[in-house]
């Protein structure tokens, strides 16, 4: 996949692909060459005519259709460009770039248009003898039409493109610079010939790369054999670095197909590519443009099988040099190409895992795993993770060392520092996600979980600091949230402050969780079968281990690590006693370890730990246990609680009796607190006593006889509510401020005082309040001369002012019919009317849908039944929001508010109809509302698979299936289902388990069905709820097929299309069965014990982890949760004995645990071997090369490579092809550095170019080792010595003992007597 770089945002300089700045020069030299059309072309769209004006609309045509021709040029590369991978940015740059080539292209094709319009007019009127005879093509034939133009265009491009390939033909002769004209030019040096000619070469490259970025056509009608042949020379050593980054990069481009890959492997690039993957960082841009050429190679010609086909059974076209060099890349740990290498080479891993086998990459991807950062370990381990899901490719897994290796960062961190803590955070959250997977868990469960348990004694070093980190490790692994106040507990505070009042936002936070964690059931069958498996990889007794730390000298909490391992050990009591059956988790429960510290009186300080571990348990659990939310979902009440039910039982009653009290004060006291509250005395509000205030509206003005007396006979109201007109300006203009919010609270409460009482209705109308509120609406109306600048109601004042609580105190009085009445006398909803209407202030329609009632049949419902049809979608969406929000709030089913909501499944915008959806689906929980809904017949066949879950919902009904079954719903879903979306089902359960077992939180964007249901209903399943649904599977005869198909393919493990229809089979089998009536289905067919044997034999670990989901919904049922107890899988039961949907076996290792298997061996077959050197020089040569492999012996080789070039005897070796061929050769079948190839490379005095790449094949084919060499040979070869010294027949100075220089020389390492180091060694390559 070519790498994207930068766009070059010019018109006229635009480089119309993937390249960088270095290799893709501006194309502008040769737009202006081919931006026009020949002029023939342009003189045939005009009459030949004389007249001056004439002429002047050809010429402006001709411009016309040139510019036509650069912005369709423009426009196609564009195009190319989105379809590769570009960075957010640099997309929608390109697209901008796109949609103003489109929209000028419309204007010229319209001016074009035009003038023939124009020029067919003149024709059509001009006098017969002034006509002259057009020999030119037909007009209509020359029109600019997408055709033509197309057709011209690849006709131009593709000469051109021929034109550029002769010329690098030409300078690729012998002769490629014509021979010089004057004596002054016959003086040019060679290498002036030389920069003129790789000049050229850039240049027409360039050229031809443009014509190819323009026009895909022309990459299909040249031949890459004579583009390769014409490029050659620019690959050679003597081209510069820009020649042959060029030349890779136009190659790259011929690449269209697997057939133009599979010529291009006939002509010998590998060592070209070799060589220049070699280069050091001075090459930047050739060795780019070269791993650019590889992947692209990889993505198209590698042969992918077909869709059955097992993962890495394809085939990639690479060459095992090739390889080599591109792996020592990826291992070198400063080289700007390591991660994309990597990443490449996982690509390659999961197309053709045989060739990742054989050239060693699946060990440079474990160790990268292992040591690279923790942005490419999980690209790393899930595709290791994919491959252990299968047998086939499973078998090229070591099982205890490969895998295993990604847990180094935990079980090799003693002793390593709080430098390492960076690096072990990365590798628990590593090894979190690795463990989320069923091919994961199982394969850490081998052997008898060695490793799990080598993971699980990092808590028993005690002088490891790094400790907490494996400790939060489990804590994720279980999903395991701790509340808010657990670092109380840590800190070894007592939790005495329960209870304490939270805001509405948190509290609804902490709801949402709450019924989050509750639906996601499949988790909590995970998290089960994840705590049984720690469980017997000794976790709790680790846990305990930490506690027995804690001294005597410390407090009897301990200390703080010990602290966090009892919040864990409770924790994960907590959640085995809900997700595990009594029976199992009771011997979780039992502590053994723990209750022998409590009880061993020998040591006292035990005993402290025992009894203070336990006490702090039995606290975090009681205090938990107040601070759970006991609401149940389905009750809109809170159920009396012990705690609060006293509390707020005598709160309640003390208002009332203060209410009481208030309404019986006699004259002298109801005179005073209209004295004391100073309302009378002063305007200033801020002289008010608020409490006082507060107390009389809610107290004795409540009677009417007060409140009459506070109307007529002191004024005392008049005064007050003057405050509150919007002319006055004093609340209007108070500051939005936490202290003057009372203010809109006590308006709130005047408003509901004065509707109590005839007095107060009657105060109400006749007051100002309501016609200044009224004519403070109407400043906002466009068509109303009294509009102003400054408005009342201006979206400042709304921001910053208390002028908002004036629609706090008309939804006040919508309550009532008294005050609807006031309303539509004084026509504010005449006024609500045309603020619907207003473009730009949403904030005035928000609030007005927000704070008006609706539980009064009127005008009120009128307006929000206007906003849900309003021409702004913003609206439009928050009104239907705040419609789902009453639906969700009220306790009873309004066929008002449900019939609203239908209509907005016929909104034109496709989110508004999904928020529709998805408050109908949740109403749709509550019988009675689901039934109201199917009376009232709904239209959802236009949502698509938006209305699917709605759909499902109905036919959960029996009333809902009779309508979905008469409009034929139900047997066009049923052939649906079991043809096509079965399958797609697989697919959205495996995304809703990788999102719900990953470190990635489900987002707000994804389907409800992914989101909101415990398990993404079936279509099947939900067929099984009613008698009726039954009937018709029954009738289908869908189900034996499902359990026949189980039957015939549940130990299928190669072909992959065959187990994703036996995944779709089980669920499809799961869901019928978790139903009551669905259950005698699979009795019928006896499918449940064939479920269970696939569970455990299946070789697929996805299939076994696809069974076990399944046998958990079949234990959803009591009569399931039955059958399956007689196969010693218990069902997890609530404290009311029905079953919960979790299942889990009794015995743990006969489902974990994976057969054994016999790992690959790619042992050297000796087809790839050499014959050995003739003479002596070269085999001491070629055996201190092969010791350059050898990093304990690599800087002795390399010095002694060092003295045999500087001598005489040695330098034919060095300058001759054949040993060259022979170092190639052994770098290309064993693993060398990066800096250590280009070492050797370096050695030879041989330039890279057409001639040595012809000499190096037929190198090949003659030094090819044949079959019948004798075994002789090999053992003679098997006996030399690895060091490979030269005979000591000449004195070595002191200057021939310098080592190499720089980053090429091997690292040094220490000098030990020679007869230790002499192990007896083959070197690899001879016979």
């Amino acid at each position: 996949m070519p790498i994207p770089t930068p766009f070059h945002d010019h018109r006229t300089h635009r480089s119309r692909g993937s390249e960088s700045a270095a290799s893709a020069p501006p194309l502008s030299t040769h737009a202006s060459t081919t931006a026009s059309l020949p002029t023939g072309s342009v003189t045939n769209l005009v009459d030949v005519e004389n007249d001056g004006s004439e002429q002047k609309s050809a010429d402006q045509l001709q411009a016309l259709n040139s510019q036509l021709q650069v912005e369709n040029r423009i426009k196609e590369g564009a195009e190319n460009l989105l379809q590769m991978q570009l960075d957010d940015d640099l997309k929608v740059q390109v697209e901008e770039e796109l949609e103003m080539a489109q929209n000028k292209i419309d204007a010229i094709m319209k001016k074009i248009e035009n003038y023939n319009t124009r020029a067919g007019r003149r024709g059509a009127h001009a006098p017969e003898g002034s006509r002259k005879k057009f020999n030119g093509a037909p007009l209509n034939a020359l029109k600019p039409k997408d055709e033509v133009e197309e057709r011209e265009d690849f006709r131009t491009a593709l000469q051109e493109a021929m034109g550029y390939l002769r010329t690098l033909h030409k300078l690729s002769g012998p002769y490629p610079l014509s021979p010089p004209t004057s004596p002054s030019s016959s003086n040019m040096s060679s290498a002036q010939n030389d920069t003129e000619l790789n000049r050229l070469r850039v240049e027409n490259m360039n050229k031809l790369i443009g014509v190819l970025q323009r026009n895909l056509r022309v990459r299909y009608d040249l031949n890459i054999p004579d583009v390769v042949q014409a490029v050659i020379p620019a690959l050679a050593d003597s081209a510069t670095k820009q020649s042959r980054a060029t030349a890779y990069r136009l190659i790259r481009h011929m690449l269209v197909s697997t057939q133009s890959v599979d010529k291009l492997k006939e002509h010998a690039l590998d060592w070209y590519l070799v060589r220049s993957l070699a280069r050091d960082n001075k090459h930047v841009v050739e060795k780019e443009q070269a791993i650019k050429l590889i992947r692209a190679i990889v993505e198209i010609g590698s042969l992918r099988r077909g869709p059955g086909a097992a993962v890495g059974s394809g085939t990639v076209p690479l060459s095992d040099p090739v390889m080599r060099a591109f792996m020592a890349i990826a291992e070198h740990p400063d080289d700007p190409f390591k991660s994309i290498c990597i990443q490449t080479l996982v690509e390659i891993l999961l197309i053709d895992i045989q060739l990742m086998a054989r050239t060693g990459g699946i060990r440079l991807l474990l160790h990268a795993l292992s040591e690279d950062s923790v942005e490419i370990a999980p690209l790393i381990s899930s595709a290791f993770l994919y491959i252990a899901d299968s047998p086939r490719t499973r078998a090229y897994l070591h099982l205890g060392t490969d895998l295993e290796m990604a847990m180094s960062g935990v079980t090799d961190a003693y002793g390593k520092g709080p430098d390492h803590a960076e690096r072990m955070r990365g590798t628990t959250k590593l090894i979190v996600s690795m463990l989320r997977t069923w091919s994961g868990l199982m394969y850490f469960c081998a052997h008898d979980k060695l490793a799990l348990r080598t993971l699980v004694d990092g808590l028993r070093i005690p002088t490891l600091p790094t400790r907490d980190m494996i400790l939060d490790m489990f804590f994720d692994l279980f999903n395991i949230k701790p509340p808010e106040w657990h670092q109380a507990f840590l800190d070894g505070r007592r939790l005495t402050m329960y209870r304490r009042a939270r805001p509405k936002d948190s509290q609804r936070t902490a709801d949402i969780s709450l019924n989050k964690h509750d639906t996601l059931k499949l988790t909590d069958q995970f998290v089960a079968l994840l705590i049984l498996v720690f469980n017997a990889a000794g976790l709790m007794d680790a846990l305990t281990s930490m506690l027995e730390e804690t001294s005597s000298s410390e407090a009897p909490t301990g200390s703080s690590i010990s602290r966090k391992a009892t919040l864990l050990m409770a924790e994960v009591l907590q959640t085995a006693n809900k997700v595990l059956p009594l029976s199992i988790a009771a011997k979780i429960q039992a502590l053994p370890g723990v209750f022998n510290l409590a009880a061993d009186y020998e040591h006292g300080e035990h005993r402290i730990v025992g009894t203070s571990t336990l006490s702090a348990i039995d606290t975090y659990n009681r205090h938990r246990t107040r601070q759970q939310v006991t609401t149940p979902k389905d009750v809109s009440r809170p159920r009396a609680n012990s705690i609060e039910d006293a509390v707020r039982r005598g709160q309640r009653q003390v208002e009332q009796a203060r209410i009481k009290l208030g309404m019986q004060m006699d004259d002298r006291g109801f005179q005073a607190l209209l004295l004391d509250s100073q309302v009378l005395a002063t305007k200033d509000q801020t002289k008010w006593n608020f409490d006082i205030l507060q107390d009389l509206i809610e107290g004795p003005l409540l009677n009417p006889k007060r409140m009459e007396e506070a109307i007529k006979a002191s004024r005392y109201m008049r005064k007050l509510i003057s405050f509150y007109h919007p002319f006055a300006h004093r609340f209007s203009d108070l500051s939005k401020s936490k202290s003057n919010i009372r203010w809109v609270k006590l308006g709130c409460m005047l408003m509901n005082t004065l509707l109590s009482s005839t007095e107060g209705i009657r105060f109400l109308s006749e007051d100002e309040l309501m016609s200044q509120i009224m004519k403070s609406f109407a400043q906002l109306d466009p068509l109303n001369a009294t509009q102003t600048q400054d408005a009342l109601f201006s979206k400042k004042r709304m921001q910053d002012t208390l002028t908002y609580g004036y629609f706090e105190m008309l939804g006040i009085l919508s309550k009532r019919k008294e005050g609807l009445e006031l309303l539509e006398k004084v026509k504010l909803f005449t006024a609500f009317y045309h603020l619907s209407e207003l473009r730009s202030r949403e904030d005035l329609i928000k609030s007005m849908v927000e704070n008006l009632d609706y539980s009064i049949d009127g005008h009120s419902r009128i307006v929000l039944s206007k906003t849900l049809t309003s021409s702004y979608r913003e609206i439009r969406l928050y009104a239907t929001n705040h419609l789902g929000e009453l639906i969700r709030g009220n306790t009873q089913a309004n066929a008002w508010t449900l019939r609203l909501l239908l209509t907005q499944l016929y909104d034109p915008d496709l989110e508004i109809q999904a928020v529709a959806v998805r408050y109908l689906e949740e109403a749709c929980d509550a019988s009675e509302v689901l039934e109201m809904i199917v009376e009232m017949h709904p239209t959802l066949d236009h949502l698509g698979d938006i209305g699917n879950g709605l759909l499902l919902k109905f036919m959960s009904t029996t009333m809902g299936f009779r309508y979905l079954y008469a409009d034929d719903y139900i047997d066009r879903e049923m052939d649906a289902w079991f043809h096509e979306r079965n399958l797609h089902y697989v697919f959205h359960i495996e995304v809703f388990l990788s999102k719900a077992f990953g470190s990635t939180p489900l987002d707000v964007d994804d389907e409800p069905m992914l989101t909101d249901s415990i398990v993404p209903p079936h279509f099947f399943g939900v067929m099984a709820k009613t008698e009726l649904g039954c009937r018709v599977l029954a009738e289908k005869g869908h189900f034996p097929e499902f359990a026949q198909f189980i039957r015939k393919h549940g130990f299928e493990s190669e072909d992959q299309e065959i187990v994703l229809r036996l995944k779709s089979a089980l669920w499809a089998v799961g869901n019928i069965g978790a139903t009551e009536r669905g259950l005698p289905f699979l009795e019928e067919e006896e499918i449940i014990p064939t479920i269970l044997e696939i569970s455990e034999k299946n070789a697929i670990c996805s299939v076994r982890g696809t069974c076990f989901f399944v046998l958990g919904l079949i234990s959803s049922t009591p009569q399931g949760a039955e059958i399956l107890d007689d196969y010693h899988w218990e069902a997890t039961l609530s404290p009311l004995g029905l079953p919960t949907g979790l299942c889990v076996p009794t015995d743990i290792e006969n489902f974990i645990s994976l057969p054994p298997w016999v790992p690959v061996q790619d042992a050297d077959d000796g087809g790839n071997r050499l014959e050995p050197p003739a003479s002596r020089g070269e085999i001491e040569v070629m055996t201190a090369i092969y010791n350059l492999a050898n990093t304990v012996i690599a800087n002795t080789a390399s010095r002694t490579l060092a003295k045999m070039k500087s001598r005489r005897e040695y330098r034919r070796i060095f300058a001759s092809t054949t040993m060259f061929y022979r170092a190639l050769h052994a770098i290309s079948s064993q693993k060398y550095r990066l800096p250590v190839r280009r070492y050797i490379m370096d050695l030879f005095n041989v330039e890279l170019n057409d001639e040595v790449v012809k000499k190096l094949g037929e190198h090949a084919v003659r030094l090819k080792m044949q079959a019948t060499a004798s075994s002789e040979v090999r053992a003679r070869v098997r006996a030399m010595s690895i060091l490979g010294r030269p005979a000591r027949h000449h004195h070595i100075s002191e200057s021939e003992e310098e080592s190499l220089s720089g980053e090429e020389e091997p690292p040094e390492v220490k000098k030990h007597p020679v007869m230790n180091l002499r192990p007896q060694s083959r070197v690899v390559g001879f016979p």
